[in-house]
C-alpha cells in the first residue's frame, strides 16, 4: 500500500456509490479517472476527489505514480438520517437517509507482482515437504 484516503458521511446511498466503485476497481489511476469523468453519476465526482487526494498522498511519499492503481476500494454503510413523510390519515412513514463511508488505497503494480511471486514459492515448499 503507497497511499490512503477515506471520505466518511457521504450524502450518497452506499447501492449507487458501488455501482460506480465496481468500474474502477483494480484499474490504473487515469484510466478509473477517464471512466469516472465521463459517467453521468454523482457518485463519480465525489470519488474524483477521494482519487485526487489518494494520489497527492502517493505523492507525498513518492514523486512517482505513474505506475500506481487501485489496489482496494470499499464502500461501507454510515449512519442514517431519519427523515417522516406525511400518509394519509394522519400517519407518517419513515425515511432512511442513507450515507456511505468509501476508502480507497493505492499501490504499485510492479510491488504486487512480487509478492504474490513469493507467496506462491512458499506454498510450493510446503507441498513438496508433505
Amino acid at each position: 500500500m503507497i497511499a490512503k484516503a477515506k471520505l466518511r458521511f457521504v450524502r450518497i446511498s452506499p447501492k449507487k456509490v458501488k455501482g460506480v466503485v465496481s468500474l474502477i476497481r483494480g484499474k490504473e489511476i487515469q484510466e478509473a479517472l477517464d471512466i469516472l469523468t465521463n459517467l453521468n453519476k454523482r457518485a463519480s465526482k465525489v470519488i474524483i476527489d477521494l482519487l485526487d487526494s489518494a494520489i497527492n498522498n502517493a505523492k507525498q511519499v513518492d514523486e512517482n505514480i505513474s505506475d500506481l492503481y487501485i489496489s482496494r476500494i470499499i464502500v461501507n454503510e454510515g449512519p442514517f438520517l431519519k427523515r417522516y413523510r406525511a400518509r394519509a390519515f394522519g400517519r407518517a412513514n419513515l425515511l432512511r437517509r442513507r450515507l456511505s463511508h468509501i476508502e480507497v488505497e493505492l499501490d504499485r503494480r510492479s510491488s504486487k507482482k512480487e509478492k504474490t511471486k513469493s507467496t506462491s514459492g512458499e506454498e510450493d515448499k510446503r507441498i513438496e515437504g508433505r
